[in-house]
């Protein structure tokens, strides 16, 4: 069971969305919020913007802007020779595996025109090197925005930008790892944060300790000064039938319930 601190404001059903595949990659949102925003932050991208590339065709004029320093071409050259091996390997033989293996086509299409891929890591505060930049500085003077940030465990160093911002902010998509070890930090931002939590899931690539608190759960909170939000927690249980799916395909569904 998750604490109580981590329980959704009740949101009706109606509201709901989601957007990119139906497992890793796609995330729930209110519908709301799409059209009256101007821009996406996606802190840390890999080689996955289902969700963007599905929000774009619901509002053609939001733009991505995409921030992560390890998708470069040595990231490319290596997930096509081994995508390439495995196709070879017959190990990739349905029509979606097979395209998957030209990603890069597809990020090269994706990302031009108003779209952008910065080689940038997120920091929260930056150094030397010149390949780092900061929520702020990423968000710079876009406002209406979505930011969605998984950077592998990083997240917690950034929460207290991500507050600063919040007048900027239509809703935030944030993954938190390493749950376990990390629930205060998380308390310490729900407490403080203006935003409020309409959604969460279960990540079932982590896995899930004795006490029933899983490894990695993704949440979505929506700014309640532009979108109105009740005040009560919700009844719900999660995963919710119709919107909420596995990451991982083959791995055991992870139920949340929260404690009384």
């Amino acid at each position: 069971m998750l604490p109580n601190f981590l329980k959704p404001y009740h949101t009706a059903l109606s509201n709901l969305i989601r957007l990119g595949r139906k497992s890793d990659g796609g995330y729930v949102i209110d519908k709301r919020v799409i059209s009256k925003t101007k821009a996406i932050i996606t802190c840390g991208l890999e080689a996955e913007w289902s969700f963007e590339k599905q929000f774009q065709e619901y509002n053609k004029n939001c733009k991505i802007l995409a921030f992560d320093h390890t998708v470069n071409n040595k990231f490319w050259a290596d997930r096509f020779l081994k995508d390439f091996i495995s196709l070879l390997l017959l190990r990739k033989i349905k029509p979606y595996q097979i395209l998957d293996v030209f990603k890069f086509v597809q990020y090269l299409t994706f990302f031009k025109g108003k779209n952008k891929h910065y080689l940038k890591k997120i920091v929260s505060k930056k150094t030397k090197q010149n390949n780092q930049i900061t929520i702020t500085e990423a968000i710079g003077d876009n406002k209406n925005i979505i930011l969605k940030v998984d950077i592998e465990g990083d997240e917690y160093k950034v929460l207290k930008e991500i507050n600063k911002n919040f007048n900027k902010l239509n809703l935030v998509i944030i993954e938190f790892h390493e749950l376990q070890k990390n629930l205060k930090k998380i308390k310490d931002f729900i407490n403080q944060t203006k935003l409020r939590n309409i959604h969460i899931n279960a990540n079932n690539y982590g896995m899930v300790d004795n006490k029933g608190i899983p490894q990695v759960i993704e949440m979505t909170l929506i700014n309640p000064k532009k979108f109105k939000i009740k005040k009560q927690k919700t009844t719900r249980n999660y995963p919710i039938q119709g919107l909420d799916y596995k990451n991982h395909k083959r791995g055991p569904e992870i139920k949340i319930s929260f404690k009384k």
